[in-house]
């Protein structure tokens, strides 16, 4: 199939193999685009015949913008995955048999995640079914110049969801996990700063409540960000645990929207008002902390 697989990697050895494997019956190229790993994440790629590729991490949108302009891609179609991620043999077959029969109106794709987390699937609190723009025509569109939760957004042409699902699915350890929501924090923390003192370009995502499923999502991120700092997170909770039924999950359910909401949400809240205490409401003095404490220029 005319179809390139573009994956961002750093240390992914764990999962790789899985996710080249699930992408090799529709793909026609893959692209790794590395972090300089310092496992042997260059050893699987390459012995799965995917192209490799390294370049400074900086943010997730940097990283893609940096692949779709350096990597060569001549496919009529791209298609972005995480290496812990993989597609079910459903939407593999699915995509091999809805992809030659669109017309060329069709410029982009919504797939379903399926979030896989402490080995139970996350279906409910707002998880499940969550639409993804993964699939575009080559040339067709862009990423959003975002910290976190960045977009393929369309510069033009209409959008079909598939049916099946491709399942993201972490097999660190909670510890691991809890590192990077920390991590995630700091750009979550960045982005907010953001939003607060620029205005939308053309190249952002327009939020819309009941719009496509990203400005959607995004509408609803907006709404979220009005409320006080350190009381949305205990909102956020009990919308998501009780109303939207996230303790039918479980165990795994209840862990995850107990630290997604009380912990990351809290975190980027608590970064947020520890910087803008020091500096106010001034995005120069703003960018200075962010720049010599975090180590990001923006």
């Amino acid at each position: 199939m005319d179809i390139t697989i573009l994956i961002l990697t750093y240390n992914e050895e764990k999962h790789l193999q899985r996710c080249l494997s699930s992408v090799r019956g529709i793909a026609n190229k893959v692209i790794v685009i590395d972090s300089f790993s310092t496992d042997n994440t260059k050893i699987v790629a390459l012995e799965n015949e995917a192209l490799f590729f390294q370049n400074k991490f900086i943010n997730q949108a940097q990283q893609l913008t940096w692949a779709l302009s350096h990597c060569e891609i001549d496919s009529e179609w791209i298609f972005r995955l995480d290496a812990d991620e993989y597609l079910l043999p459903e939407l593999q077959n699915e995509i091999r048999l809805t992809l030659p029969t669109l017309s060329k109106e069709i410029c982009g794709i919504f797939i379903k995640r399926r979030l896989i987390f402490l080995n139970g699937w996350i279906r409910h609190g707002g998880n499940y079914p969550i639409w993804i723009l993964r699939i575009w025509r080559n040339g067709r569109g862009s990423c959003e110049n975002r910290w976190m939760d960045e977009y393929i957004k369309l510069n033009e042409g209409k959008t079909i969801r598939l049916k099946n699902d491709f399942v993201d699915e972490n097999l660190n350890s909670l510890d691991w996990w809890i590192q990077r929501q920390n991590h995630y924090s700091n750009r979550e923390m960045i982005q907010a700063v953001i939003d607060r003192h620029k205005t939308l370009t053309e190249m952002d995502i327009i939020p819309q409540f009941g719009g496509k499923p990203d400005q959607h999502k995004r509408f609803l991120k907006k709404v979220y960000g009005k409320f006080p700092i350190f009381i949305r997170p205990f909102l956020l909770f009990h919308f998501n645990y009780f109303l939207r039924g996230g303790f039918l999950d479980g165990y795994p359910g209840l862990i995850r929207h107990f630290y997604i909401s009380f912990w990351y949400r809290f975190l980027i809240d608590s970064k947020l008002y520890e910087i803008e205490r020091r500096a106010g409401n001034n995005f120069v003095e703003l960018k200075s902390i962010i720049r010599n404490e975090y180590g990001y220029e923006i």
